[in-house]
Order: structure tokens, then sequence, then C-alpha cells
């Protein structure tokens, strides 16, 4: 009886394994080969901004608020030269390493 339940525990933490493992390498590989990046963003009220999006070798500078996204002109990659922002993604990075580091 015990055997029985030490084989469903250790396949169990391998099926765990694996999904932790899958996430983790789609994750890699999206953030490697992502199609659209958001350069940057510049927010004017509530729900109201410009954003900068490079896909592929263009820049597209949309107008976005709460109802509507317009385009507003379209770049080529060697028109602009622009450090790209990390966006969301880098600030909460930030954040938490700052959290970690008061511990």
């Amino acid at each position: 009886m015990t055997g029985t339940y030490l084989q469903v525990a250790a396949a169990l933490f391998f099926v765990v394994l694996l999904i932790i493992t899958a996430g983790f390498l789609l994750k890699k590989k999206q953030n490697k080969f992502g199609l659209m990046s958001v350069v940057s963003y510049q927010p004017f009220g509530p729900r109201k901004g410009v954003a900068a999006l490079k896909i592929g070798k263009e820049i597209l500078i949309l107008g976005v608020t709460q109802n509507d996204m317009r385009l507003l002109k379209i770049f080529k990659d060697d028109e602009l030269e622009l450090t790209e922002d990390k966006g969301f993604q880098g600030k909460f990075e930030k954040f938490i390493n700052i959290g970690a580091h008061r511990n």
C-alpha cells in the first residue's frame, strides 16, 4: 500500500515538474522571438495615451483612448533610434528587486 502511494506521489511530482519546465521554456521562447514589443508609452490621463510599438522592422505610433485605438504614424526601424523600454515588466521586476533587497 505504501509503495502505491510513493508511485503516485513520484508520478505527480514528475508531472508538476514537466508543467513547470514547459511553462519556463515557452516563456523564454516567447520573449526571445516575440513579434511585437512596446517601445514606449506616454499616458495623457486615465486610459489615454500614445504608444510606440515595434512590429518586425516597423515602429507604429498609436493613439490610445478608453474606446479607441488609432494609428498615427508608421516609421521604418532605421528612421528612428529609440531605446526600448521594458514597460510594465521592467518596472515590476525593479519593484520586486527593491522589495527583495529590503528583506
